[in-house]
């Protein structure tokens, strides 16, 4: 009886190892194809792989955190990027980015209910905000009151699950930096939350699978905000 149990466990044991590696695998591969994309075509891809993955797994939070990040990646390519140009143009911007959004905070709920930790959810949070953002700057003036509260919402909600992670100030400092100065915003409220992102940027312990963007601009707009 004890010779059967032993085998019962190891074939587990190398189960569970084998599906381990599996997902490991259809992650890194994805986060490769993530690293590659540069149209909106890319990004839709990118974000259907890693929901297959979530849909396979079951389990794990992190494939539909991704399949979001790659969302609100494509959602900024309907603004102008740092050159000024907008790489996609659309008749309706508002019905576009409405219909991303939905689709970013479904992927955000699957995430939510798999995630365990404040660290995890501060994650998920900071996808939600750039959702609501990207909402909110089609018409700034009419939708601050909106999506801009709700983009704040979530950052501070982010800022108290995890006070250590760049991203949230990140976002944050880029919500500052292009506030006009009479409504709080400009370079010199923005520029030290950028340190901090640069700051615990640096300190981040780097973990297989798990978000580490943001310090690549936050340094520039540490610079530029000097």
């Amino acid at each position: 009886m004890k010779q059967l149990l032993l085998v019962a466990a190891v074939v587990f044991s190398i189960t569970a190892h084998a599906q381990s590696d599996k997902y490991a695998n259809a992650m890194k591969q994805s986060l490769s194809m993530f690293d590659s994309a540069k149209t909106a075509a890319d990004f839709e891809s990118v974000a259907a792989s890693f929901q297959r993955i979530g849909d396979a797994e079951k389990t794990q939070w992190l494939p539909y955190y991704w399949a979001g990040l790659a969302l609100t990646t494509e959602g900024w390519k309907y603004y102008p990027n740092e050159k000024g140009v907008t790489e996609i143009k659309v008749s309706d911007l508002s019905g576009t980015l409405t219909g991303l959004a939905t689709r970013i905070n479904a992927l955000a709920d699957k995430a939510d209910a798999l995630a365990t930790t404040n660290e995890d959810k501060a994650e998920i949070l900071t996808i939600r905000n750039m959702a609501a953002t990207q909402q909110m700057l089609v018409d700034p003036q009419s939708r601050y009151m909106t999506f801009g509260a709700e983009a704040g919402t979530d950052l501070q909600k982010a800022m108290s699950l995890n006070p250590n992670n760049p991203r949230v100030y990140y976002l944050q400092g880029m919500a500052l930096f292009g506030t006009p100065e009479q409504f709080g915003g400009g370079k010199a409220v923005a520029k030290p939350l950028f340190q901090k992102a640069v700051d615990l940027g640096k300190a981040e312990e780097v973990k297989p699978l798990y978000p580490h963007w943001g310090l690549e601009m936050s340094v520039p707009m540490l610079a530029a905000s000097q």
